[in-house]
């Protein structure tokens, strides 16, 4: 990647500045806002609730912050990267360096063994067979499914996939975790063990949460709340 190292943060320096961002999407002869100048600063460790009604932006801002979609306007700043000025191939390493992604649906490939499919984002690394695999221990062991690595998605629950894909996003050691919905998919015990995985990656590893919900139960248990209505950040 052609980008520079990110500066050294102190504890005050947000590892996410937002600054009027806008998207706008072209539908037929109509163009829709789904983000209007848009600008707020997250702080290292916070676990943030992106809260709002369906159309409400929340979705968006999660993916331009996250480098899978592209801003109308605006700057966004991941670790003092502007984001927005990498090109694609640079925009990918980015992602896969600096990002975990975790979503409703679980996205796991069904032939592929629990660690397999953890393993994937090592994949486009550089690190050797050893040492992708001591780092997918490390990620299963960390959802506590050290003892499912060699199952395949079809022999595990709900929540034990949605933990698999917890670690597939963990693995690469990112220093920001996106979810989009994370626990839409699963009973209320699977959720509430996937969202204590999360605050605790947030908690105790002092990795960087954001995650869309709908519910605000699940949203309590961020550091922060942020409503979005009508693409606006509102009190």
């Amino acid at each position: 990647m052609n980008t520079p190292p990110p500066p050294t943060s102190t504890k005050k320096d947000p590892i996410v500045r937002v600054r009027s961002l806008s998207k706008v999407y072209r539908q037929g002869d109509i163009d829709v806002t789904a983000l209007n100048a848009v600008s707020v600063d997250i702080q290292p460790g916070e676990f943030v609730a992106l809260m709002g009604p369906s159309g409400s932006g929340k979705s968006t801002l999660l993916h331009i912050v996250a480098g899978i979609d592209r801003p109308t306007s605006g700057e966004v700043e991941v670790q003092g990267i502007n984001v927005g000025n990498l090109d694609e191939s640079d925009l990918a390493e980015w992602r896969n360096q600096y990002v975990g992604f975790v979503f409703q649906s679980f996205n796991l490939i069904p032939v592929l063994t629990a660690a397999e499919n953890v393993e994937l984002p090592l994949m486009l690394t550089r690190l050797g067979r050893a040492q992708r695999r001591e780092q997918v221990r490390a990620a299963l062991e960390l959802v506590g499914l050290g003892d499912r690595m060699h199952h395949r998605p079809d022999q595990l629950s709900g929540g034990q996939q949605q933990r698999v894909a917890i670690a597939r996003a963990l693995v690469t050691d990112p220093v920001l975790v996106v979810a989009d919905e994370p626990t839409g998919n699963l009973d209320a015990k699977s959720a509430t063990d996937v969202l204590g995985i999360l605050a605790s990656l947030a908690r105790d590893a002092g990795k960087t949460v954001i995650m869309v919900t709908h519910d605000p139960k699940a949203a309590a248990y961020g550091t922060r709340s942020l409503h979005l209505e009508k693409g606006e950040i509102v009190p």
